[in-house]
């Protein structure tokens, strides 16, 4: 039998793979070089490609056009088209400023109104402690408000305005007279110590029919006033610390002893172990007669005999 060898020397060549194609087979099998060719190279021509299409101004321009061409017949459709204002949690004034200060006109698009503008816009009237903005269904904006509730009245510098329960401003107000369910505070500062002046009408309840208000003293203490019919208007002086409990002191020497029913002018706390009372000048005058009176000694003037 012949070597197979021999067949092979009548052919044209070695049917073996030369080297370089040997080489070519290898390395196409390597999958970063597969993936190169058949992901890289096209995504490497269509980029190529599209960056050479937006590097003409006027390819840019058409597609810009285009899209806001686009853009403006779906947002003017009608089922985009947002026509009324909804508000709820709102007061009729309160709304009606609502309407005024928020920056959209209906009949608007839904895309046209910027939510987050709105809602800025009404979260900046004093009124309004927190809000929500959103596009309902049926093309309605809904505008969800939660308002500031008024606890006090405060006659400051700048006027007469409504505070709520930590301070901040809630509206104007023409005349005390309009809010006489609400206490009265005064003074420069008295709206950085709301917390505390509530403390003090709660504490004064057994004279609430009495309070005429309480007043802010060099932005560090209160002065309680008392109003009397009879005799005057009394104040009660307290100290910068403390003052709840010394109120409260001054109410159970009351309850005692009929503290208010007697001619004073104001009852100073502000030391708290030496309370002060002052007198009116008709009370000192008559306190003086009847002393002079157990001491036997005649006052000048007359006065006591």
């Amino acid at each position: 039998m012949r070597p197979l060898r021999h067949l092979w020397r009548g052919r044209a060549g070695d049917p073996a793979p030369s080297r370089m194609a040997y080489r070519m087979q290898r390395f196409w099998l390597t999958p970063v070089y597969r993936a190169a060719v058949r992901v890289g190279l096209p995504v490497f021509a269509v980029v190529l490609g599209v960056g050479l299409w937006f590097h003409d101004a006027d390819n840019r321009q058409r597609l810009a056009d285009l899209a806001a061409h686009l853009r403006d017949e779906v947002a003017g459709r009608p089922e985009f088209a947002v026509r009324l204002m909804a508000i709820d949690g709102a007061s009729p004034v309160v709304a009606e400023a609502i309407r005024e200060v928020a920056p959209v006109r209906l009949p608007a698009s839904s895309f046209e109104i910027d939510l987050d503008a709105v809602r800025a816009a009404v979260a900046e009237l004093d009124a309004v402690a927190a809000v929500d903005v959103r596009i309902r269904a049926g093309g309605i904006l809904q505008v969800d408000v939660a308002e500031r509730v008024p606890a006090v009245v405060w006659r400051g510098p700048g006027g007469i305005d409504l505070l709520d329960n930590g301070g901040r401003r809630v509206a104007a107000l023409a005349t005390r007279a309009a809010r006489p369910d609400l206490p009265l505070i005064a003074g420069e500062g008295a709206d950085a110590a709301v917390p505390e002046a509530l403390a003090l009408v709660a504490a004064a309840g057994p004279v609430a029919d009495r309070l005429r208000g309480l007043v802010r003293v060099g932005e560090r203490r209160w002065d309680v006033v008392l109003a009397d019919a009879a005799r005057g208007d009394q104040t009660i002086l307290l100290p910068e610390r403390g003052a709840v409990t010394a109120l409260e002191l001054v109410l159970a020497l009351d309850a005692a002893q009929d503290l208010f029913a007697r001619d004073l002018v104001s009852i100073d706390v502000r030391n708290i172990h030496r309370p002060t009372l002052r007198l009116r000048g008709q009370a000192v005058e008559e306190l003086a007669r009847i002393r002079s009176l157990e001491w036997g000694t005649p006052l000048p003037g007359g006065v006591g005999q």
